[in-house]
């Protein structure tokens, strides 16, 4: 035996339980791979760019000025130094669950004013909302008002001698004033 290993007993053990460990690996089944699957690390939601509307390219017309396109559009996430005429919006969400989205539109101007633009067709906010909720639906809406049947399963039951008593042991108190004198004394 090592020197090493004489010295360390520990550092023995350890080597013996990684071998084990090792020859496990080998040894998954289906079912204990499919469970390994199932723990799977946090990934980050990863958003880049500016979303556009199909509402927001609606509202473009040609014409426009470059203010006008950046108040509806919002600053473009390229512009090319060498195309200045030339705006990109370009727009990607990657996360867990959910298909990596992409989207584009490019807009033209002619010197100031808008001359054209071109890109994906854009969904609406509706539309895009609807995507990112990842939740699972079920078809079956619970009812939400209840029946006078189930009502009735509730209704506090009206007992006239529990009344009685109640009111006979409730002593006989002054009624309230009508108005509050004020917090302050009066100067």
């Amino acid at each position: 035996m090592p020197a090493i290993l004489q010295r360390r007993p520990w550092l023995l053990a350890a080597a013996v339980a990684a071998t084990f460990c090792l020859s496990a690996c080998s040894g998954f089944s289906d079912r204990t791979r499919g469970a390994l699957a199932a723990i799977t690390p946090y990934k980050v939601e990863v958003v880049q760019g500016n979303f556009v509307s199909k509402e927001q390219v609606e509202a473009l017309k040609p014409g426009m000025s470059r203010q006008q396109v950046r108040e509806i559009l919002g600053t473009s996430l390229l512009t090319d130094v060498f195309h200045k005429d030339r705006w990109d919006y370009v727009f990607t969400i990657k996360r867990q669950g959910v298909d990596p989205q992409e989207r584009r539109l490019t807009v033209f101007f002619k010197g100031e004013l808008l001359d054209r633009f071109e890109g994906d067709s854009m969904p609406s906010e509706e539309e895009f909302v609807a995507t990112l909720d990842t939740r699972k639906k079920s078809g079956k809406v619970p009812p939400l008002e209840a029946s006078e049947e189930e009502l009735k399963k509730f209704a506090p039951k009206e007992d006239s001698s529990k009344k009685a008593e109640a009111t006979a042991a409730a002593p006989n108190l002054p009624p309230l004033p009508a108005a509050y004198p004020p917090l302050e004394a009066a100067r």
